[in-house]
């Protein structure tokens, strides 16, 4: 098999390469690098195997379709884009290019020198809004959704909000659109929060990763000034270390038949699911550390809770997450403590 993965360098995409490498198919990875820590990625993913390196920008059709029609591969795993909410409100119309012109960009690719290609593009949640329209309940550490106690389904309204959720959300739509006129065999998965090695968390993107390092720093330097939280730290998220990421692509692409023109949501449950207060008390265990921090206003459009119910991807292509919160917390703090 032939895998092309564009942001092959990121996060999701290192280890997914790295996977492929590890199976010994053949890998071609697209990337411009911009993304902090590519570079070692890069350097990391080349030590793991062979593999043909596209030094490309997504935005530019003739980079995306050169690459494509040189490699012609079997499944392409899309997760090149912008990822920050943050950042689509400072540059909107960067995002926009990236995430909703790069992926047509890539569609075209496809459609031009592979129409066989199995394609699996990397969506959010996001796409469903900012979901202020459910019943949330209160509780001393997080919130609760009355209506969707277990998690969200596909089937819930898309509202796409910020130019982030626009975005995402117009590829999103594209991919299962292409299924629909063209027969082009993709399929959209709408994460919530992924963790794992190989991600540089910002203050931005990556959040697990992100007050992780930070109690580790507050663990080096005691008298480390508090960090920030945007909202009052209630919020809540399922999460999804890398690894069963990987397994989830991977499972995919061999039932693309099953599953071509479907969006799934995919992240880790509600069992594994925690607010940002029950993470700080996870770390502050874990790390024999009392966290301090200072809160921020919501962030514009942000959700009190996203889980995602994962019975769908069950059900079609036989996927379950494997790995449980605690334990991926517990990698997670090993791989930044080497990193930092």
């Amino acid at each position: 098999m032939k895998y092309f993965i564009t942001g092959g360098c990121g996060f999701l995409g290192s280890n997914l390469a790295a996977e492929v490498l590890r199976v010994g198919d053949e890998l071609c990875v697209f990337d411009n690098l911009s993304r902090e820590g590519s570079e070692t990625n890069l350097s990391w993913l080349r030590m793991q195997g062979n593999f043909e390196f596209f030094h490309g920008d997504i935005r530019v059709a003739s980079d995306i379709e050169s690459a494509i029609s040189k490699v012609k591969p079997d499944v392409i795993f899309h997760l090149a884009g912008q990822v920050a909410m943050t950042t689509s409100l400072l540059y909107p119309i960067r995002d926009f290019e990236i995430n909703a012109l790069g992926s047509v960009n890539l569609l075209e690719g496809a459609r031009k020198y592979c129409p066989q290609a199995t394609i699996v593009y990397s969506s959010t949640n996001k796409v469903y809004g900012d979901l202020e329209s459910y019943s949330y309940i209160e509780g001393a550490l997080r919130y609760e959704v009355a209506d969707y106690p277990m998690g969200f389904a596909e089937n819930i309204p898309l509202d796409f909000r910020s130019p982030y959720g626009c975005s995402k959300g117009s590829a999103d739509q594209y991919m299962l659109d292409y299924a629909r006129n063209y027969s082009l065999n993709t399929v959209v998965f709408r994460h919530s929060s992924i963790f794992g090695g190989r991600q540089f968390s910002t203050v931005d993107q990556g959040w697990i990763g992100w007050f992780v390092r930070e109690a580790l720093l507050k663990k080096r330097h005691v008298n480390r000034a508090p960090f920030t939280i945007s909202g009052n730290g209630k919020q809540v998220r399922d999460i999804l270390h890398a690894s069963d990421l990987v397994n989830c692509y991977f499972m995919a692409a061999k039932n693309i038949k099953n599953i071509s023109g479907l969006a799934f949501n995919i992240g880790g449950g509600y069992k594994n699911s925690l607010s940002l207060l029950e993470l700080f008390g996870i770390l502050g265990s874990e790390l024999g550390i009392n966290l301090h921090y200072e809160l921020l206003p919501w962030r514009s459009n942000d959700q009190k809770v996203f889980i995602a119910d994962t019975e769908s991807a069950r059900k079609k292509f036989g996927w379950i997450p494997t790995i449980d919160k605690l334990t991926g917390i517990k990698m997670m703090i090993e791989w930044v403590e080497n990193s930092i």
